[in-house]
């Protein structure tokens, strides 16, 4: 994976902490865009830069790790987090997975350690988003074809066209003003009455 340009959020109440993460991130060509020092700034952070990698300590003030790691998941802020923690305990990882998390580490942190795992994370979760993307395009074809098909069969009951001459005309139609047949589908029902 290229590290260069990998923007990064860190997010822990303890200066020390984010400097020395810094340093190792920015010494193998993460850049290092933003810190902060609760949850609340973390989440300002993303709205405001929308980072490519958040490392997230649980235990800080005002906003907890895992509740700003939920809203920057649940907002689409980031690409992925990584929760850095002193906790190793079973139920802070099973927090970490409910609040969609792409890894845990538990500290002190190591640069062996840290690099590997950000790597695999941030991979997997390009992975997730790919699949993200292809399901909500299948959806949108679906979606699509059931309203062109509906929109063909109100044609065909009004117009007494065949399968084909209805579909045709939706296609002319599509071609004429240089809309998605899905559009034109659309106005089509909207105009015989019926609701999408």
């Amino acid at each position: 994976m290229e590290r260069n340009g990998i923007r990064v959020v860190i997010a822990d109440d303890e200066p020390i902490t984010r400097m020395d993460i810094k340093e190792m991130l920015e010494s193998v060509g993460y850049k290092v865009i933003q810190e902060a020092a609760d949850g609340f700034d973390a989440v300002e952070a993303c709205k405001k830069l929308h980072p490519d990698l958040v490392l997230m300590d649980i235990k800080m003030p005002l906003l907890d790790g895992f509740a700003a790691a939920r809203i920057i998941n649940d907002e689409l802020l980031a690409d992925t987090i990584i929760i850095l923690t002193a906790y190793s305990d079973q139920n802070f990882v099973e927090q970490a997975k409910a609040v969609g998390a792409d890894g845990y580490l538990v500290k002190p942190i190591e640069e062996r350690a840290l690099i590997p795992s950000i790597e695999l994370a941030m991979s997997r979760s390009a992975e997730m988003k790919r699949l993200r993307i292809d399901i909500q395009k299948a959806n949108d074809r679906l979606e699509n074809r059931v309203l062109i098909e509906k929109a063909k069969g109100r044609i065909m009951a009004e117009n007494n066209m065949t399968e084909q001459e209805a579909y045709d005309y939706i296609r002319k139609l599509s071609l004429e003003k240089a809309v998605s047949m899905r559009r034109v589908a659309e106005i089509i029902l909207v105009q015989l009455g019926e609701s999408k």
